[in-house]
């Protein structure tokens, strides 16, 4: 072996220097965000998602719905057997509104939904997200609000704090990260207003 110092290499210290300094540090994240509590509570939950509800028959409605009061949710729609929802306890469904097959409710935070209201099949309603102004990434539970005669429809987004006004209609796979207008039709990635929505005329039977 040779005893000659090594020559820096200028280059590779050029590239180091370049680097930008990591800005969040995940070392110093919350280990347990949740109360003891609620980490009880989600544990005995998700059991009961896995053997009760999710086995259940597709029209076996009132039986999930008696499964989601009993850990606190507000129910008086149908959901579907796949549906996943988080916190029970953190949902509140309105007459006659759906949950579609595939939808996840990400509900960290509290998530109401109003009557007459479908949520199609692959949707996500994310009601949770971190603070990236801070290095430790605190946990945030925002809420989402989605009014009544909404249409959600398949594969879309729904992010933390967003309220989605009554009667609007929210496009397949769409993003939507901002507040929504009632009475309107939203799409895209990030969903923007494309038109308002008019109604034509009951059909005459």
């Amino acid at each position: 072996m040779s005893d000659q110092p090594s020559i820096p290499d200028p280059m590779q210290d050029a590239a180091e220097s370049a680097r930008p300094s990591i800005v969040q540090h995940l070392d110093q994240t919350a280990a347990y965000p949740y109360s003891r509590w609620e980490y009880l509570r989600r544990s005995a939950w998700l059991l009961v998602q896995r053997l009760l509800v999710r086995p259940s028959p597709a029209r076996a409605y009132a039986w999930r719905a008696f499964c989601l009061r009993r850990f606190g949710a507000t129910i008086r729609g149908g959901v579907r057997p796949s549906v996943h929802i988080m916190h029970p306890w953190l949902l509140s469904l309105g007459q006659w509104s759906m949950l579609a097959d595939n939808v996840t409710v990400y509900n960290l935070g509290q998530i109401t939904i109003g009557d007459h209201t479908v949520i199609s099949q692959d949707v996500y309603l994310c009601a949770g997200t971190h603070d990236y102004t801070l290095p430790n990434l605190p946990l945030q539970r925002t809420p989402i609000t989605i009014g009544s005669g909404v249409w959600i429809a398949a594969g879309a987004f729904i992010g933390p704090g967003v309220t989605i006004g009554d009667n609007s209609v929210v496009g397949a796979r769409a993003v939507v990260v901002k507040d929504v207008p009632p009475g309107v039709v939203v799409a895209g990635n990030p969903a923007r207003v494309v038109k308002n929505r008019v109604m034509k005329s009951a059909p005459v039977s």
